[in-house]
């Protein structure tokens, strides 16, 4: 009977983690596939098979996570508008945070600006690009 148990919760976590994006449930099929295993070998008590499922689980996790983690977050590629961080631009309309109205020209490209420090930045005036907020540059007066 256990060995259906474990096959159904086998299933049942392989089903889980195929519907979602994260690795969730990886482990736990693990463990489910190991208690299968004791259950059909003939070990018929259950809190053997909880025990195999719970430790074998928890070193499936111990042993792959930091790897899993690894891979799922691994280090962001930058793209070619983060060439533009730490480049300096000129302001081809007055920057003013509270208007809200900016663009700056940079490396040839005309993006839309804002003051990341809220001050407001004049015309021509020359400007370092800090950092990228969506399709916003935020830059500071070039001193």
């Amino acid at each position: 009977m256990m060995v259906y148990v474990w096959l159904g919760v086998l299933v049942a976590a392989v089903i889980v983690e195929f519907c979602t994006t994260q690795m969730v449930s990886v482990w736990f099929a693990i463990g489910a596939l190991a208690s299968f295993f004791v259950a059909l070998a003939g070990v018929e008590q259950i809190w053997i098979q909880i025990v195999v499922f719970v430790i074998v689980s928890a070193i499936a996790v111990i042993v792959t996570r930091p790897l899993v983690k690894k891979m799922v977050n691994g280090k962001a590629e930058p793209t070619n508008a983060d060439m533009v961080i730490g480049k300096t631009g000129i302001v081809t309309e007055a920057i003013d945070n509270l208007a809200p109205s900016g663009q700056v020209r940079v490396a040839g490209a005309v993006w839309t600006a804002r003051s990341q420090d809220d001050s407001v930045i004049g015309e021509n005036e020359k400007v370092i690009v800090k950092e990228i907020s969506g399709v916003k540059l935020l830059v500071i007066k070039e001193n």
